[in-house]
């Protein structure tokens, strides 16, 4: 899972990205950041593991999260939107998910939603992955820099 071929593929179109982050706790953003010169098109990230934060910081609506709860797509859709729109930033990816080993809020563990927010709007890719909770989490960060190099129209060598 390199994020080498995104920073690249960012900073020739001008673009930038942000993060808002729930089961990664921030995995994503430091995969990219990872990556030397990443400065110039990584503008942040959201850790929002609490489910308010979810709302204060990444502007996820609270009668959604009241209703649904932390784990749904809706809420995926609207954290990539928030870390796009607070951050300032092209694209926008967030997550929300259960890494386990117990269920939340009747959602299984393994139940991941990614979001991505674009200058064409905005989808969102559920998953349901195997696994420890090291593994949900980590193959959640992959899915979330697949997702983006898709929509960036990268191939994967």
């Amino acid at each position: 899972m390199s994020a080498d071929d995104i920073v690249r593929s960012l900073k020739e179109r001008g673009e930038t990205v942000a993060t808002a982050e729930s089961l990664t706790a921030g995995l994503v953003t430091a995969a990219l950041t990872d990556v030397p010169g990443s400065s110039a098109v990584v503008r942040g990230g959201l850790v929002v593991y609490a489910t308010d934060l979810k709302h204060t910081l990444a502007g996820v609506d609270e009668a959604l999260l009241a209703e649904h709860g932390a784990v749904h797509p809706e809420v995926a859709r609207q954290l990539a939107e928030g870390a796009r729109a607070r951050c300032g930033a092209t694209w926008g990816l967030g997550l929300t998910g259960v890494a386990g080993p117990d269920p939340q809020d009747g959602v299984a563990p393994g139940t991941v939603h990614v979001g991505l927010s674009g200058p064409s709007g905005s989808s969102v890719v559920t998953l349901t992955l195997g696994g420890d909770r090291h593994e949900v989490r980590r193959r959640s960060t992959s899915a979330a820099l697949d997702l983006l190099r898709t929509h960036l129209k990268i191939s994967v060598e």
